[in-house]
């Protein structure tokens, strides 16, 4: 029997995000693989070398226990951030910000183009967003469309609801906004470049058993599961779950 967690707080409550933060930090096969998507944080900030690198939607999670260098944030007053701010406005000069990380928090941000426009503005030439989002795959749409409490609408429109940071979302706006609506973002954002848009973990989320049940199998099978995983390598347009996103700054 797989345990599932109970929170007593409103999703869009920051009690909540805290909640599902200490629980990350409880399951080691959970953390462990943050802790693989962190390290790509890392490798693409570190890529760029210079400017203010910034995590937006920190709350849930602990990318500054393992570099420490990165500003927190979050839309949400909460005390494991450093700075509090909507995304659709950044508190940063133009040409100052090196890298955007962003895990899980894109299809939350109600209005992405001004989001986009606030990046495309701080971030210093050669300066990159990378982010960690739900992907558009055939698996994918399966899941999160019949398994997942937040919607998952290809066909949608551009922007969602404002007003609740968590529970308003679209999973599918990074597919609406990178992938579907390319020559659009293109024309809309002429200083902004994607990089490459990477389809991956079709297994190991939902082994872990995310934020809401225990993990299905111990910790000591994690590298064991990981190395199946990577047979589906070739499959990935088909089965990730999730896509990496990297944009630069042109």
């Amino acid at each position: 029997m797989f345990k599932k967690y109970h929170i007593p707080y409103e999703l869009d409550d920051p009690k909540a995000t805290l909640a599902h933060r200490d629980i990350i930090l409880q399951k080691p096969f959970l953390k462990r693989l943050y802790l693989e998507w962190y390290k790509t944080f890392i490798e693409v900030s570190r890529s760029v070398g210079k400017g203010i690198y910034l995590e937006i939607g920190s709350g849930g999670g602990f990318l500054k226990d393992v570099f420490p260098e990165v500003v927190t944030s979050d839309i949400l007053d909460l005390p494991v951030v450093d700075k509090v701010f909507s995304a659709e406005e950044l508190p940063y000069k133009e040409n100052e910000l090196g890298c955007i990380m962003m895990l899980n928090v894109f299809h939350h941000i109600p209005r992405p183009y001004l989001f986009l426009k606030e990046a495309e503005r701080t971030l210093l030439k050669g300066g990159k967003i990378v982010m960690i989002e739900p992907a558009n795959s055939p698996l994918s749409r399966f899941i999160y469309k019949r398994f997942h409490h937040e919607p998952f609408d290809e066909k949608g429109p551009r922007e969602i609801k404002a007003g609740n940071p968590l529970s308003h979302s679209n999973q599918a706006l990074p597919h609406i906004y990178f992938e579907r609506d390319l020559e659009q973002f293109k024309t809309d954002f002429p200083h902004l470049r994607i990089n490459s848009i990477k389809y991956h973990s079709p297994f190991m989320y939902v082994l872990s058993g995310g934020v809401s049940r225990s993990a299905m199998l111990p910790y000591f099978m994690y590298g064991f599961a990981k190395g199946i995983e990577k047979t589906f390598s070739p499959l990935a347009k088909q089965v990730g779950l999730f896509c990496t996103i990297e944009i630069e700054k042109i």
